[in-house]
């Protein structure tokens, strides 16, 4: 099948799209306002976007808590999204009042970073301190601005539990990390392999 995304009759009973990009990494995002109010709210709107520097992105369907706090105070951190947290992650997505902590809600535990004031989730395995970088409200191919959000951030720092830790790499059927797929699924890392990148122009020699 084919369909022309300008006139969306693709006939299905959802919107395929997000199924096709998937699977999408979670940014977890933790924020702390002005006033000292703290949000966490998962996106699958997330990724990584440049090792150097080190900079993540996260896209907000709107100014919700985790965008307006993260511009106002300059700063987020992204939690790891774990099969173990799946579950703290769901609840976290929850519709609540602005100013309500969503930590308390999903039952975690704040804790402080080392160099931004927002605190990082206690439970989960790593987290990336971010510092805002730029914001902007990305365009369609007619100039009309999108509905989302983009805030970029520079990682100043990362923690991580040695516990994932093996050989000095994290061990990602340990870490499990979770993973956004379409419509209601999500999915964990527990089959990994390895591939070496080709060496030569035909792609052989790997």
């Amino acid at each position: 099948m084919f369909y022309r995304t300008d006139e969306n009759r693709h006939g299905l009973p959802h919107d395929p799209f997000k199924a096709i990009v998937s699977p999408r990494p979670i940014g977890w995002i933790s924020t702390r306002a002005a006033n000292g109010d703290v949000n966490l709210s998962p996106y699958s709107f997330f990724n990584a976007v440049s090792d150097r520097p080190k900079l993540v992105m996260f896209s907000s369907a709107g100014m919700k808590d985790s965008a307006s706090f993260a511009i106002e105070s300059g700063e987020f951190v992204v939690n790891l999204a774990t099969r173990a947290l799946a579950s703290a992650v769901n609840r976290s997505s929850a519709p609540a009042p602005r100013g309500t902590s969503e930590f308390a809600i999903a039952g975690l535990t704040e804790t402080p970073c080392e160099i931004v004031a927002a605190p990082r989730v206690g439970e989960s395995p790593a987290a990336l301190e971010c510092k805002v970088t730029e914001w902007f409200w990305p365009k369609g191919l007619d100039g009309t601005p999108s509905e989302n959000v983009m805030i970029i951030g520079q990682v100043v720092g990362i923690h991580i539990d040695e516990r994932i830790l093996v050989d000095g790499m994290i061990d990602m059927s340990l870490a499990q990390p979770l993973s956004r797929l379409g419509y209601l699924d999500y999915a964990a890392t527990d089959t990994v392999f390895q591939m070496a990148r080709p060496r030569r122009p035909d792609g052989t020699d790997a």
